[in-house]
C-alpha cells in the first residue's frame, strides 16, 4: 500500500470540560451513597467517575484518516477515486449543514463539540451516499491531504 503524500490522522477528542463532568458524575453517586457509608460513598466517588470517563473516552476515540488511497472516517473506508470535491466549512456552514440542509443518505461523523467541518462529496455511482460530512478540527489540512491521495493514487 502507497503511503500518501500528505498524511493525515485526527483524533476527534472529548473536549476538556467532559472529563470535568466525568467527575462531578461520580461526586454525585458518591453523595446518592453517603447515608451508606464512607466506604460505599468512596466506591461511588470513584465508580462513577471512572464509568463517565469510559462513555467520554469512547466517544471521543472515533478518528479520520488518509491512508494510502482510502479515505477511513470512523467505521467508513472509502477509496479516494469515490471522492469527489472536498468542501471546507465554517462553523455556521457546518452548522447549516447538519440541520437544515442534511441530506438523509448522507454519512455524518458528527461531533456537535467540534464547529468545523469537511463536506467531501461522493461521486461513486454505485453508492447512494451523496457526500460525507466530518467534523474535523483542521478541515483544511484535511481537505489537502484528501487531494494529495487523489493525485498519488
Amino acid at each position: 500500500m502507497q503511503l500518501s503524500a500528505t498524511p493525515y490522522e485526527e483524533r476527534l477528542t472529548a473536549p476538556r470540560s467532559w472529563w470535568l463532568v466525568s467527575f462531578l458524575v461520580g461526586l454525585s453517586l458518591a453523595l446518592i451513597l453517603l447515608p451508606f457509608g464512607t466506604l460505599p460513598m468512596l466506591a461511588g466517588l470513584a465508580g462513577g467517575t471512572a464509568a463517565a470517563a469510559v462513555v467520554a473516552s469512547s466517544y471521543g476515540s472515533i478518528r479520520i484518516r488518509v491512508v494510502g488511497d482510502s479515505l477511513i472516517a470512523g467505521e467508513a473506508k472509502l477509496p479516494v477515486r469515490a471522492l469527489g470535491e472536498a468542501h471546507v466549512m465554517d462553523p455556521e456552514e457546518a452548522r447549516a449543514w447538519r440541520t437544515h440542509k442534511a441530506d438523509t443518505r448522507a454519512f455524518l461523523l458528527l461531533r456537535a463539540y467540534i464547529p468545523t467541518a469537511l463536506r467531501v462529496e461522493v461521486v461513486d455511482p454505485e453508492d447512494p451516499t451523496p457526500y460525507l460530512y466530518l467534523s474535523t478540527r483542521e478541515p483544511e489540512r484535511l481537505a489537502e491531504a484528501i487531494r494529495a491521495a487523489k493525485a498519488a493514487a
